[in-house]
């Protein structure tokens, strides 16, 4: 005759414990209730398992999968936190910043040696739970390094919103006359913004009097 164990939850923790200890997967909740159905299975008729034993272990598994759908909703928040902290620090691409760093060096005097230095930061992403910036230059920081934020070069944000008028036609006064051509290009030199036009031409926008489609 088989021998039946109940299985409370000290039995429960020490299969977790066994698993843990062999690598194989948890004891779950599906694993639970297949090893009560084999209890019940072979109880022995003579002796068979009480109400009461039989209501607190079904007790203990309706704990079982409370633990389990509370952990997955657990990870379910914190995967999602996770996204919404990546959203956020998104916004810092493109942006100007100055970073400082600690070094294992000290000076003569027993001070820490710090790294400083600039950069725009080019991308932004997860590393085992941490954020990391990684900057233009190859440089990858943490928000702990930054110390000050600017905004993205106003030279690229105007070259941006200046090449909306590609494929534009403007009228601009030349010696005293209105011409008018399509917008081709642009280009920043200098931080001075041209537009090359399909006429070969190049003007500033000072020099546009009508813009049109």
């Amino acid at each position: 005759m088989a021998n039946s164990q109940a299985i409370n939850s000290n039995f429960y923790l020490s299969q977790v414990q066994q698993t843990r200890k062999t690598g194989n997967s948890a004891l779950g909740k599906d694993e639970f209730l297949k090893i009560l159905m084999a209890q019940l299975q072979n109880q022995d008729p003579t002796n068979p398992m009480k109400d009461n034993e039989f209501i607190a272990q079904m007790a203990q598994f309706s704990s079982l999968e409370q633990m389990t759908n509370m952990t997955k909703a657990f990870e379910s928040f914190a995967d999602g936190q996770q996204q919404m902290q990546l959203i956020q620090y998104n916004s810092f691409v493109g942006k100007e910043v100055t970073w400082h760093e600690l070094t294992e060096e000290v000076t003569e005097d027993g001070k820490p040696v710090v790294n400083e230095g600039k950069g725009a930061i080019q991308s932004v992403k997860f590393v085992d739970g941490s954020v990391e910036f990684t900057l233009t230059d190859g440089k990858v920081i943490n928000p702990g390094n930054i110390s000050e934020v600017t905004s993205s070069s106003t030279s690229s944000n105007s070259l941006v919103e200046a090449s909306m008028l590609i494929g534009k036609t403007v009228t601009y006064d030349k010696d005293g006359a209105d011409t008018s051509s399509e917008v081709v290009s642009v280009t920043n030199k200098g931080g001075k913004l041209e537009y090359v036009l399909a006429n070969g031409e190049k003007v500033n926008s000072s020099q546009f009097t009508t813009i049109s489609e």
